[in-house]
């Protein structure tokens, strides 16, 4: 038997899907446009999405996907609808329903119930202009018609591709539309690997008596004592108006104390590092590491909004790597 040339079958199928693709780019407009405003205004009611076979399996990974990103949306199983499920979907809902031909047995019924009610909007998402759910929904998209990765042009992969593709759009969109970002992502994504990553300074920085803190007119003898207590192997110096006025670190008093005979009388005001950086409580965890990197150190004093003389949190590279930041 003749060895398959594996290779070249894989990218014939890729090549196929990405003509498909190429396929439902062009035929994003006005119709998609209406979608997004159709979904982002929908607030008063659920956001229902169905399917079957295929199309049902896309239908909740639209649903899950939307969800993540701010459009709270949830899956109905078509075939259980027609037991009982029905009662879901109430006034003011929303119901998106993917079908490729769009003739569906199953999504009949939910098709009737939804038409019995005008306070149920239903958005059909199909390739035949001639089936039930195209003539039926509210508001409708016409999938292209497409060639399907593999032999007799029978195997769903192109088709289910570009409702994949499809619904990411959709999902994205609403997510720009509605200006959902990194902060609001990272409540939905609590664990893994993602939300480590979307830490921001304000979770990891310490706080209130945690911050070394040190008045601008001590004497270095009070510093040498204050920095070996608190082990960060720095402190922040602040005035008697409570604004940050430099740092201090242990680097420098071994400088000092090679250099200067009385050095534990010198007033900190002195020798302290004045202006020091420090940066917004909202910046993400993975960029202040990046910063202490470039800047070679270790430490950072962190503020709120504007106010950068005002200290409300210290961050130390050693939180930073506990929080497995990379």
């Amino acid at each position: 038997m003749k060895d398959l040339d594996l290779v070249s079958i894989a990218k014939e199928v890729i090549k196929v899907e990405i003509k498909s693709l190429n396929k439902l780019y062009l035929s994003i407009g006005k119709p998609f446009e209406k979608i997004i405003k159709t979904i982002v205004n929908c607030k008063s009611g659920k956001i229902i999405i169905s399917g079957v076979g295929k199309s049902g399996i896309i239908a909740k990974k639209w649903a899950a996907t939307m969800s993540s990103t701010g459009t709270p949306s949830f899956f109905l199983d078509a075939s259980n609808a027609s037991h009982g499920d029905m009662g879901q979907i109430t006034s003011n809902d929303l119901v998106i329903l993917i079908s490729l031909s769009g003739k569906s047995d199953e999504l009949k019924n939910i098709i009737q119930y939804v038409s019995r009610n005008k306070n149920i909007k239903l958005i059909g998402i199909t390739s035949k202009k001639d089936s039930i759910l195209y003539k039926n929904s509210e508001i409708k998209f016409l999938l292209p018609t497409v060639k399907e990765a593999g032999p007799d042009n029978f195997v769903p992969t192109s088709s289910t591709t570009v409702q994949i593709a499809l619904g990411d759009a959709i999902a994205i969109s609403c997510m720009r539309y509605k200006k959902f970002g990194k902060l609001d992502f990272r409540k939905f994504h609590p664990s893994g690997s993602l939300s480590v990553q979307l830490k921001t300074v304000e979770d990891l920085m310490l706080v209130g008596n945690k911050i070394p803190f040190i008045s601008d007119k001590s004497d270095m003898r009070n510093a040498l004592s204050k920095i070996t207590k608190n082990g960060l192997g720095v402190l922040v110096i602040r005035n008697n108006k409570k604004k940050t006025t430099g740092i201090l670190t242990d680097g420098d008093i071994k400088r000092l104390s090679n250099s200067k005979s009385n050095f534990q009388n010198l007033v900190i005001s002195k020798v302290m590092t004045k202006n020091p950086i420090s940066i917004d409580k909202n910046m993400l965890a993975a960029q202040a590491l990046s910063l202490m990197n470039a800047k070679k150190i270790t430490s950072l004093c962190v503020h709120n909004n504007q106010a950068k003389k005002k200290t409300i949190g210290f961050l130390h590279i050693h939180d930073i790597l506990k929080a497995n930041i990379t």
